[in-house]
């Protein structure tokens, strides 16, 4: 088969030592968080010769946090655990003292050498920031010489680029090689290269967000309308797209590290809302055309924050709402290019009326930041989302076939940072519960109309595909994670050149997954042959005595070591090896029942020679399971500043980083067996068969709609389900090598201060889990016919008393080849604009054929070569412009991408009759996606502390339309026979959003 594919008061001891217990530092270093602070590093200089034991002091200028350090015997210093923030650095050496003020972002390690009555260091001009009530202009100052792939989103692309959802993430979609997008039903998700959304991890205040469960990569994004963390309580970020350092864990594609707002010595808060009509949103093509009514639409987005003083210089509040209510329209679209009025005139109505999803969410965010002297800082945060949603709406599903999705999350960090002259330690103790339930909307039975595929409307048995469903639907889950995690920082800067930092973690987490699929029993009917009797019901039912929620204590286990050598003013080496171990009982305990043994050891379909694996691997005992121990990730990179004067510097490495296996794919051998899902054919015109329980054909009786009745002759007869999932005994850790080669630039054009970056960058990730299908024929062959590679699969071949079954083991593998580019002028206050453009060159490929994680069309991916990735377009650039004139901000946003792979299947151009293969194709148009969204803002001084601004977004300005890839013909034809509507748009369905006015006002004091 082919495939392309971070006032000085005395301390108290005893809060001290309440804080160091309560965060349990212990004397060994430890660490795992990514860390937010920011670093100040470099010399200083006295009559141009090195200042031995001078004292330089860092003062954050909001909120009086003083960091002190003495230089060493060559002049060198480093001021570590900084906050990202404005600080007035003051040097003193040989009685003389220099005062320059600086501005450092999240995670930042910045070289600023200092001389007393001067400073020399490169940096450009950044935006002013406030000193009680002086206005201070600062450096913003760089960081150039790192190995690592990073960009960062400052506070003001966050408040000024346009915007629709308020969700920060969204601001990563101006870094190369980060896509957000924001499907049609309203959920959104971030991605990185050729790996999807579950590969990414996000760190706030230093602390992970992994979803340990579902696919999401984060808590809280998956197939979800709402935001991970209210805006208003997002300092910026960084992303780090490739080559991160040996702290970054659980990842195995982008590090989004962000940090929060805090209080200041100043009493400041702000309020905003946002809303959004229907009548500010332009038509759909269906809707132009009047072939679907536009349904009232509605969303509003409201929140405000304050912070301020408890005790000025050393105690500090802040505080964070946002809330999100929307009412989104949802197309009812039925199967088969059907109109509405081609529907049996009892589904009219349903779909002809207005259809809305309605969604609401509440963020909470609270932070106390306390300095009870000048060497310590204790912070306490936490976060609260809760969210309820109508999914499941739309395309071929009527409004009562919805789905009631609930999210819930509560998230605590209580940290401890203490600062020496030489290191610096940085604890935390977190907790989290995150909790994901959807369920139906009614409990009704579901009616599921379908239609034979055109040619086979003659034939008994044929192949079905939907027209439209209607009443309960099947989605019924609750799954989460809850448990707590210590984790500390530390750095060791008392070794000439060397930056040490060494680090250990253990998280203790309960993981649960509970899903029956479906809830109600789904009975299909033919649209041909009658409306009134099914030919077909699937349903799940227990009683078999197996746990219905799978639930797991992990124990997370996590050490690194990283050394970051200045070897002289050119060359930076970064050196780091982390080792990452998780124990997941829930799998490694897990018995296959003995019965399904007897059963697996009983078929000789699957005993034979000619069997392409070994059931064997897949039978668990309880004891011959082990957590995976080679977690070892080797990472190393270094930058060579060409000048010495941070202008022009190349930068490379080369690394592994390791993900995580989702809990809930490692839980389908357990909870499958609790619900076994059950099909029964009904002995009707064309779909007859011969009744008998054993082959599970019944002749149709209308008490077979209760569910009870159904349930109790799933009890009577002895076939166990119809599916089962078995994982391989050696299931490995999914992870990515990482290898990047780059250059930046720091430079003057026309007076203006840009920085480039141009990165090429390869990315080979594996392992991750794939689930195949298990039966074979009775001569041990996953084909009908061994000669061909496409279709003939077993699926009439069942595990006797149990049905099909399906195997997990390592085996998705993506590549990426990428250019990435990047130029950027900041914006300042001083000069009132910015700009940002960044590049990316794709070149993705994968082994499987929906990024998903089933494969059914291969007995495994062993001989499957690679083909395009789908979802990632070759050339993506994005613009961004901010702008101050006559008092308006005013910005902008221009996306424009190429098309995207379309799956399509190649049984034309074969070397055997019958033989087919995966070959996606580009849509012949030379953009797949262009967006151009602008925002203005004007903001009045009330002449007191309170301002009022309005402001106006435009998203999509052109309402240019962007078909979605689904909407392109992907069938090429059949044995030498092209289909002549191959490659083109055949639907009307397009990516969102349509033109969209949104009107918000604010306040801020």
């Amino acid at each position: 088969m082919n495939r392309h594919t971070h006032t000085k008061y005395r301390p108290n001891r005893s809060l001290l030592a309440c804080a160091l217990a309560s965060c349990m530092v212990i004397a060994a270093p430890q660490v795992l968080a990514q860390s937010t602070a920011a670093t100040i590093r470099g010399q200083v200089s006295a009559d141009s010769a090195p200042a031995t034991g001078a004292s330089v002091t860092a003062t954050n200028v909001a909120t009086g946090l003083t960091r002190s350090v003495q230089t060493n015997a060559n002049g060198s210093y480093s001021l570590g655990g900084l906050p990202p923030g404005t600080y007035r650095i003051d040097v003193t050496a040989g009685g003389q003292t220099n005062s320059q003020n600086v501005t450092v972002a999240v995670g930042q390690t910045a070289t600023l050498n200092l001389g007393v009555g001067g400073v020399a260091e490169s940096a450009t001009q950044g935006a002013a920031t406030t000193l009680d009530t002086v206005s201070v202009t600062a450096v913003q100052l760089s960081e150039t010489k790192t190995s690592e792939v990073a960009t960062y989103v400052s506070q003001k692309q966050i408040e000024a680029l346009p915007q629709n959802s308020r969700n920060f993430l969204a601001f990563a979609d101006i870094v190369p090689g980060v896509v957000f997008t924001t499907g049609s039903e309203g959920s959104s998700s971030i991605r990185s290269g050729a790996q999807s959304s579950a590969s990414i991890n996000v760190f706030i205040d230093g602390v992970g967000q992994k979803d340990y469960v579902l696919k999401s990569g984060i808590t809280g994004q998956d197939s979800s309308r709402g935001n991970p963390f209210p805006q208003l309580g997002i300092s910026e970020y960084k992303v780090v797209t490739s080559n991160y350092k040996a702290e970054y864990d659980q990842l195995s594609s982008a590090a989004i590290t962000a940090v929060t707002k805090s209080g200041t010595n100043e009493f400041h808060g702000e309020f905003f809302w946002d809303n959004v009509t229907s009548d500010w949103v332009a038509d759909t093509i269906r809707e132009a055309d009047g072939r679907d009514n536009k349904a009232d639409t509605r969303d509003e987005q409201y929140g405000f924050s304050l912070g301020g003083p408890i005790v000025k210089d050393s105690l500090h509040f802040f505080f964070a709402y946002e809330a999100k209510d929307r009412s989104d329209a949802r197309q009812v679209d039925p199967g088969r290019q059907f109109e509405i009025e081609d529907l049996p005139a009892q589904f009219q109505e349903e779909a002809r009326s207005t259809t809305n999803a309605p969604f609401k969410e509440d963020l909470y965010f609270g932070k106390i930041s306390w300095t009870p002297g000048d060497a310590h800082l204790v912070e306490l945060t936490a976060k609260r989302r809760e969210e309820d949603e109508t999914t499941n709406i739309g395309g071929v599903n009527l409004g009562s076939y919805a789905t009631l999705k609930t999210g819930e999350e509560t998230r605590v960090d209580l940290r401890y940072q203490y600062s020496a002259d030489t290191w610096l330690n940085d604890a935390h103790i977190t907790y989290e519960d995150a909790n994901f339930a959807p369920r139906p909307l009614n409990t009704d039975i579901g009616y599921r109309l379908l239609i034979p595929r055109i040619g086979e409307e003659n034939n008994n048995n044929p192949a079905m595909e939907e027209i439209i469903n209607r009443g309960g639907g099947g989605d019924f889950q609750n799954k989460g994670q809850k448990g707590y995690s210590i984790q500390n920082d530390f750095t060791f800067t008392g070794w000439q050149g060397h930056t040490l930092k060494a680090g250990i973690k253990y998280k203790d987490i309960d993981l649960s997954a509970f899903e029956q699929s479906p809830y109600s029993p789904q009975f299909r009917y033919d649209f041909l042959r009658s409306l009134d009797v099914p030919y077909f019901v699937q349903f799940t039912a227990s009683g078999n005595g197996y746990p219905t929620s799978v639930e797991s204590s992990a124990k997370q286990f996590g050490i690194y070591l990283q050394d970051d050598w200045e070897v002289n003013e050119h060359l930076t080496l970064n050196m780091g090896l982390r080792w990452d171990y998780e124990k997941n009982p829930s799998y490694e305990d897990h018995v296959t029942p003995a019965a399904l043994v007897s059963a697996l050891q009983a078929w000789p379909n699957i005993n034979n020679a000619n069997v392409d694996y070994d059931y064997n691997d897949y039978i668990s005992t309880g004891n011959n399971r082990d957590a995976f121990k080679d977690g070892w990730q080797p990472r190393v990179g270094f930058s060579y500043d060409l000048n010495g004067d941070q202008r022009h510097v190349i930068f490379g490495g080369a690394g592994r980083s390791y993900n995580r296996n989702q809990f809930d794919y490692l839980s389908y051998e357990k909870y499958r067996l609790a619900f076994q899902r059950y099909e029964y054919q009904f002995n009707t015109p064309g779909h007859t068969c011969a009744p008998n329980p054993a082959t599970n054909c019944y002749n149709f009786d209308p008490s077979m709609l209760d569910p009870a009745v159904l349930a109790a002759m799933a009890a009577a007869n002895p076939n166990n389900g119809a599916e089962v999932f078995l994982l391989n005994n050696d299931i490995k850790t999914p992870y990515s090598d990482q290898f990047s080669l780059g250059m930046r630039n720091a430079f003057e054009l026309f007076g203006i201060d840009w920085s480039s970056s141009v990165t090429l960058l390869r990315i080979e990730s594996k392992d991750g889990i794939l689930w195949t299908m298990g039966n074979r024929y009775p001569n041990g062959e996953f084909r009908s016919n061994p000669a061909l590679d496409w279709g003939g699969q077993p699926w009439g071949e069942q595990l006797p008393g149990w049905g099909r079954f399906f195997i997990g083991n390592n085996a998705v593998e993506t590549t990426l080849n990428s250019l990435l580019v990047s130029l950027e002028k900041p914006y300042t206050r001083q000069s009132g604009w910015g700009m940002s453009l960044a590049y990316t060159y794709s070149d993705a490929e994968e082994n499987r054929s929906n990024s998903d994680q089933f494969s059914f069309d291969y007995p495994n991916l062993d001989n499957v070569s690679f083909t395009s990735a789908l979802g990632v377009p070759e050339h993506r650039l994005v613009m961004t412009g901010i702008l101050d004139f006559w008092g308006f901000t005013a910005s902008g946003k221009l996306t424009l991408a190429t098309p995207k792979y379309v799956e399509a299947i190649n049984c034309y151009d074969t070397t055997a009759p019958g033989n087919c293969y995966f070959d996606p194709f580009k849509p012949d148009t030379t953009l797949g996606f262009k967006q151009f969204d602008m925002a203005l803002q004007r903001e009045w001084d009330t002449g007191t502390d309170l301002k009022f601004r309005v402001r106006a977004d435009v998203l999509n300005v052109f309402n240019w339309r962007n078909v979605l890839p689904s909407e392109y013909a992907n069938w090429r034809g059949f044995d030498g026979n092209p289909d002549p509507n191959y490659g083109n748009r055949t639907g009307d369905s397009i990516e969102r959003p349509t033109r969209t006015f949104k009107l918000s006002f604010g306040l801020s004091w």
